[in-house]
């Protein structure tokens, strides 16, 4: 295993970025960036053994500072959406961002994805932390967060988030990569298998906001317990996927700690993707839109053209107390973690 470092450009405010190489003994690898703690690549070798780069992105930080796709990032302080931009946190209602039509998503005007994060090389991963401001983007405490990034030689990216405040506030984080199993410059992921460890789902309304009501994916197009194509029913006649013509939804996870959400599998290319986490939900994602005119090599990716699966907890979680608890407080740090595995599948 080696890690390598390189400059990535400098960011507005004047700040060094860094790129950081993590590359096993079989030359798979995973780049990440301090500038918004982002997955820049993810090359892992598909059935006939070709490195393939199955994460988008783009090739320069300038490109990423202009980012409106969250490519690769970490984003917070409330990844997902928070209704109208409103919480009320011990008696006192605190008024954030609205930046996704009526709502507030991914922490704001300036969320974590749009700060340069301190970075370091410990043993076989790279660590990048931050601290969040008391009242930044309108949330309440001082809020310190790391990341750490971890590449093994059997093709498995480890994921692990601390945080921890000196005063109550909310917090909800993820990684917002968008995974294209065929390579990132490849065409539709409708042809992907998916199978999503999910006996339920957290209903939405035309904004994408979830409404508190919990729906049984049995006998709807959400029901992805059994793997099938992403394309099989993206388009079916069913309410939930009418507001964005695509999936865009949490789905409860069935099993509490770390252990197995989803997995995704490319017929062509033969590789498959498998997503351990201990969050309660992973927010399926399938934009409906290119993403970016202009990602790696200057290439307009496709609609349809990439899947997300954000582990995290559930959006709107402020307004509904019956969700799990986004509340975070002094003395109680917030630990998780999510894998993601890569192999290949033989072709039948």
């Amino acid at each position: 295993m080696s890690i390598t470092k390189q400059p990535f450009g400098t960011t507005s405010d004047g700040e060094a970025a860094w790129l950081y190489c993590l590359k096993n003994s079989e030359g798979a690898s995973v780049t990440v960036t301090s500038y918004g703690c982002r997955i820049v690549s993810i090359c892992v070798p598909d059935r006939d053994g070709q490195l393939r780069d199955i994460c988008l992105g783009y090739d320069t930080l300038a490109e990423y500072e202009k980012d409106t796709a969250s490519f690769g990032a970490v984003v917070g302080r409330h990844a997902n959406r928070i209704r109208k931009g409103e919480f009320t946190l011990n008696g006192t209602t605190y008024h954030l961002a609205i930046n996704n039509g009526p709502n507030h998503l991914h922490g704001g005007l300036r969320g974590f994805h749009y700060y340069n994060w301190s970075s370091q090389i410990v043993g076989n991963s790279v660590r990048f932390s931050r601290v969040s401001p008391d009242g930044e983007e309108g949330y309440p405490g001082r809020l310190s967060m790391s990341v750490t990034y971890c590449w093994s030689e059997d093709n498995e990216l480890v994921i692990s988030y601390e945080a921890s405040t000196d005063a109550d506030t909310v917090f909800n984080t993820t990684n917002h990569a968008y995974f294209n199993l065929d390579g990132e410059d490849a065409d539709t992921v409708l042809n992907h298998m998916l199978m999503i460890n999910a006996d339920q789902f957290t209903e939405t309304d035309e904004n994408d906001l979830t409404t508190g009501k919990i729906l049984d994916v049995e006998g709807t197009p959400m029901d992805f317990r059994r793997a099938k194509a992403i394309g099989q029913d993206i388009h079916a006649d069913y309410y939930q996927l009418k507001y964005s013509r695509t999936y865009d939804h949490n789905f409860i996870l069935r099993d509490s700690g770390l252990s197995e959400a989803a997995v995704l599998y490319s017929p062509d290319s033969g590789i498959r993707m498998t997503c351990f986490t201990d969050q309660p939900g992973v927010q399926l994602y399938v934009p409906a839109s290119s993403p970016a005119e202009h990602g790696k090599n200057g290439r307009c990716y496709p609609a349809y053209g990439s899947v997300c699966l954000e582990t995290q907890h559930f959006p709107n979680a402020t307004s509904h107390p019956e969700f799990p608890s986004v509340i975070l407080r002094p003395g109680e740090p917030f630990h998780s973690k999510t894998i993601y595995h890569f192999s290949v599948t033989a072709k039948k």
